[in-house]
């Protein structure tokens, strides 16, 4: 090989040297390497001019691009593109395609909405969508709720009742279920006796001679329950009391399998101590009289109604 061909293969130095033999080589980057590079600063310039890049003040360097939306007073704002104004932007639109329904929905009364079949359509969109957004995190996403805390929507077991106008005033005003405590005012033996009574009416397996005795209490001035529950004991919807013969229990923790024992012992926690969380907000202040109006005949049609 020619001198000339071997100097040609050799690694470029940059003429730096030390002690003579330890040389500084010049390896240059490849050239699709430096054009990507190029490349992307090109994009950088290009990006800082379309989008809002830096913040100077109240406005932005760059920003070309722009997105209109309706803030919350009803006025339209137009703001340099970002990700909130592009979400606003798209909340509008789909505003926008639904109003014609909800213009719709206003003008229908319930069992129109019910009948109208390309309402149904409409209502089990917008519908669901409204329960995932306001009411599945206590209820559930399927309307199942949670023993203890929430009621359970699918079951027809309404505590203040299952019809339109009953749901819609729970949905608008919310709720705040209350029962007082019993520890004080009875003795534990006639709370005893109470709960087997209780457990009586629904059918669970119970200590006769306790449930007699419970039964005189349970319609006696002593505890009064009748006065909530009903002399029959079916529960009153005006003032959600419920229904204690259905053997349906949200406040007492009676998961199937319990046991008799375990039931008794479980409804006997619920009349020492009472029940003061059951609580639901009002959604007449969050929510448009339509989204209401919609949840409303969602939430009839997902317990079956009345």
């Amino acid at each position: 090989m020619s001198e000339q061909k071997l100097q040609s293969q050799t690694v470029q130095t940059t003429g730096h040297a030390w002690d003579g033999d330890l040389q500084e080589y010049n390896n240059p980057l490849p050239v699709w390497w430096v054009y990507t590079f190029y490349a992307t600063v090109i994009f950088a310039i290009v990006y800082w001019i379309i989008y809002p890049s830096w913040p100077v003040g109240k406005d932005w360097i760059g920003g070309v691009s722009k997105i209109s939306y309706v803030n919350s007073a009803g006025e339209t704002k137009t703001h340099s593109w970002n990700t909130r104004a592009l979400l606003l932007e798209d909340l509008n639109q789909a505003a926008a395609e639904q109003k014609p329904y909800f213009d719709k929905v206003s003008a229908m009364s319930y069992e129109q909405i019910a009948k109208d079949q390309e309402m149904n359509g409409f209502i089990l969109s917008a519908g669901k969508a409204l329960f995932a957004d306001n009411c599945a995190a206590c209820h559930q996403a399927g309307g199942q709720g949670v023993p203890g805390f929430f009621p359970n929507l699918a079951d027809d077991d309404w505590l203040y009742g299952g019809s339109f106008d009953k749901i819609h005033q729970t949905i608008a005003g919310g709720r705040r279920g209350y029962m007082p405590t019993f520890n004080e005012v009875l003795s534990g033996e006639q709370i005893d006796q109470l709960a087997n009574y209780v457990a009586s009416l629904s059918g669970t397996e119970h200590d006769g001679a306790k449930a007699t005795a419970g039964r005189a209490l349970f319609n006696g001035e002593a505890a009064a329950c009748y006065f909530c529950h009903g002399a029959d004991a079916r529960g009153r919807t005006e003032i959600g009391a419920p229904n204690l013969t259905d053997d349906i229990w949200l406040w007492v923790d009676a998961p199937a399998g319990i046991g008799a024992a375990a039931k008794v012992a479980a409804i006997r926690s619920v009349i020492a101590n009472g029940v003061n969380k059951g609580v639901m907000p009002a959604w007449g202040d969050r929510l448009t009289p339509e989204q209401i109006k919609v949840l409303t005949v969602y939430v009839h049609e997902l317990g079956g109604g009345q």
